[in-house]
C-alpha cells in the first residue's frame, strides 16, 4: 500500500499526508476483514476512498475459493442488492492432514444482512445439532446420507481428501446441509482457521475482552518449574480423560482480560471445563465474542499505524478462505460500508440452554428448540429485527473491554 515514489519533497509531504487521510477512513472495511467471513467487506473503505491500489493490496491478500459448489444458488449475474446470508465455518484441524482422519467444523455460523445492510446478525448452530445429512458423492468416498450431528457433515463431504479438496467438498456437504433443515441458500462462504487468527493478535500485539464465566484451559498449563506442559491426558475425540499431577491448568477467570495472542487461541477452544458447564454454547458465545472484540480492537488500535496495516491483511488473508458467491469483493465491500463493529449482533440458539436427546448410533445430540426454528425462519424471511425485539434474551452480550493498561 506504499505511495508511488515522487521526484520532490513537497510531492512525498502530499502523498504521505493523503496516506494518512486514507488510513483514517478505513476503520469499516479494516474491521470486516479481520472479523468473520465478513471479510467479504474488507475493502468498503479502499472503495470509499478511491484508491485503486489500496482496494487491489487488500484484494489480493485474501484466499478465494469456491466452497459452496451445487449449495449455492447461481453464480452468473449475481446481484449485491437485498438480504444475503454468509456461511461461516471454523475448523478444529485444517486439511492436509492424515486423510484417514476425519475433519469436524468446531464452529457454525450463519451470518445475516438485512436487505437495507445496516447492520448484522450472527446465528450459531451448536455443533452437535441433529440433522439429517444428505447423500453426496465426493469422487473419492462417497457418503450415503443419513442422521448425525451437523458437524459430521464437513468430515463426511471431506473423507479420503487432503488440502483445497478436502476444504471444498467438506464445506459444501455442510452448506447443503445448513440448507436442508433451514431452507437457506448461503449467498457466500468463508472457513476460518482460528489457529490463523493467534497471527492476527500477534500483529495487534493483544486482544482485549470480558470473559463471561471462568475457563479452565484443556490444553494449556505450567509444570512444577513454571514450564509450558499439558493439564489434562485428552481422549482421541477430543473430551477430557484425566488431570495430569503436577501441572496447573491456564485459568480465565471472568472479567476483563488483554489476551496473548496464544491465550487469546487457547481461550476460543475451551468448552469442557467453563465454570457454567454450557460447553458448546459457551464456546460459541466465546468465539463470536473473540470475533467480534479483534473487529473492534482493530478500529482503535490497528488502522492508525501505516506498518501494522499490512500485515494485519496479510494475516487474516491467511486465516480465512472465502467464497465471494460470484459478486466480486469490491461490490461486497462497497454495499456493506456502512455496518461497524457495534452493528454486529450475535444470538444464541435455544437461548445458550441445552435441549439433548440420545440418540441410537449418534449419542448425545441437540435439537433445536421452536423457538430456534423461528430464528432461523426469521433469517430466511429476512426478519432477523423482530425475532430479536421479541427474544432479547437470547442476544449476546458484548464483550470488548477497554483497551488500557
Amino acid at each position: 500500500m506504499s505511495q508511488t515514489p515522487r521526484s520532490n519533497a513537497r510531492a512525498e509531504r502530499t502523498a504521505a499526508g493523503t496516506k494518512r487521510r486514507r488510513i483514517r477512513r478505513i476503520p469499516r472495511w479494516a474491521a470486516w476483514c479481520t472479523g468473520v467471513g465478513v471479510v467479504l467487506m474488507l475493502l468498503s473503505g479502499a472503495a470509499l476512498g478511491g484508491s485503486e491500489a489500496l482496494l487491489n493490496a487488500a484484494t489480493s491478500k485474501v484466499t478465494q475459493r469456491n466452497l459452496l459448489g451445487s449449495a449455492g444458488g447461481e453464480r452468473h449475474h449475481q446481484s449485491i442488492t437485498g438480504a444475503k446470508n454468509i456461511l461461516l465455518v471454523g475448523l478444529d484441524a485444517r486439511p492436509g492432514q492424515n486423510p484417514n482422519d476425519l475433519v469436524r467444523s468446531d464452529s457454525i455460523i450463519l451470518m445475516h444482512i438485512p436487505a437495507d445492510h445496516s447492520k448484522a446478525y450472527l446465528v450459531s448452530l451448536p455443533r452437535d445439532t441433529l440433522v439429517e445429512i444428505p447423500a453426496y458423492d465426493n469422487g473419492v468416498r462417497p457418503y450415503r446420507g443419513g442422521q448425525n450431528k451437523i458437524n459430521a457433515a464437513f468430515a463426511f463431504g471431506s473423507q479420503g481428501l487432503t488440502g483445497a479438496a478436502a476444504e471444498s467438498h467438506g464445506f459444501e456437504l455442510l452448506a447443503l446441509t445448513v440448507k436442508h433443515i433451514t431452507g437457506i441458500t448461503p449467498d457466500a462462504g468463508a472457513i476460518i482457521d482460528f489457529t490463523g487468527f493467534k497471527q492476527v493478535v500477534q500483529t495487534l500485539g493483544r486482544v482485549c475482552m470480558y470473559v463471561d464465566e471462568t475457563t479452565t484451559s484443556i490444553h494449556v498449563g505450567k509444570d512444577a518449574n513454571g514450564r509450558p506442559a499439558g493439564p489434562y491426558k485428552i481422549n482421541p475425540d477430543g473430551t477430557v480423560n484425566h488431570r495430569i499431577p503436577g501441572v496447573t491448568p491456564n485459568i480465565y477467570t471472568k472479567g476483563n482480560h488483554c489476551f496473548s495472542p496464544a491465550e487469546a487461541l487457547d481461550f476460543v477452544r475451551q468448552r469442557d471445563l467453563l465454570a457454567n458447564r454450557d460447553y458448546d454454547y459457551g464456546r460459541q458465545r466465546h468465539q463470536q465474542q473473540f470475533l467480534k472484540a479483534v473487529m473492534k480492537q482493530v478500529v482503535s488500535d490497528g488502522l492508525n499505524s501505516p506498518t501494522k496495516l499490512p500485515s494485519l491483511l496479510s494475516a487474516v488473508g491467511k486465516a480465512m478462505t472465502v467464497d465471494d458467491g460470484g459478486i466480486k469483493l469490491e461490490d461486497w465491500a462497497f454495499a456493506m460500508r456502512g455496518i461497524k463493529p457495534d452493528s454486529i449482533t450475535t444470538i444464541k440458539t435455544n437461548n445458550g440452554t441445552f435441549n439433548s436427546r440420545s440418540v441410537p448410533g449418534v449419542g448425545s445430540a441437540e435439537i433445536l428448540s421452536p423457538t430456534s426454528l423461528q430464528l432461523l425462519k426469521s433469517v430466511r424471511e429476512d426478519d432477523v429485527q423482530a425475532f430479536v425485539a421479541a427474544h432479547p434474551t437470547w442476544v449476546t452480550a458484548d464483550s470488548a473491554a477497554p483497551t488500557t493498561g
